[in-house]
């Protein structure tokens, strides 16, 4: 069955950095597109990017762009969110999810279970 683990969220302070990763298993990886989403107390879940399946397209939200940046690794099975200048507005519950298509523009029914990142001092 399809399988995604995130890890790699802390408590980080403002300005600080953190990459998250997500392995995947269950499925054919190199054919899907990935997402990371986040969740905030009281928000709605926010698709924060996206990777198509070679990893040649990427796409952000405008709140993290220039800031995070998307990769994966198909050889691994694992996608990647690097984190920079971090703040305290980007603390959420980051979660993984796998494409329906090869190229980015769709989700899943397939989620992790999610990392916590803290941005705080």
């Amino acid at each position: 069955q399809v399988q995604l683990v995130e890890s790699g969220g802390d408590l980080v302070q403002p300005g600080g950095s953190l990459r998250l990763s997500c392995a995947a298993s269950g499925f054919t990886f190199s054919t899907y597109a990935m997402n990371w989403y986040r969740q905030a107390p009281g928000k709605e879940r926010e698709l924060v990017a996206a990777i198509s399946h070679s990893g040649r397209s990427t796409k952000y939200a405008d709140s993290v762009k220039g800031r995070f940046t998307i990769s994966r690794d198909n050889v691994r099975n694992t996608v990647f969110l690097q984190m920079n200048s971090l703040k305290p507005e980007d603390t959420a519950v980051y979660v993984c999810n796998r494409g329906n298509y090869a190229a980015i523009g769709s989700s899943s029914g397939y989620w992790g279970q999610g990392t916590q990142v803290t941005v705080s001092s």
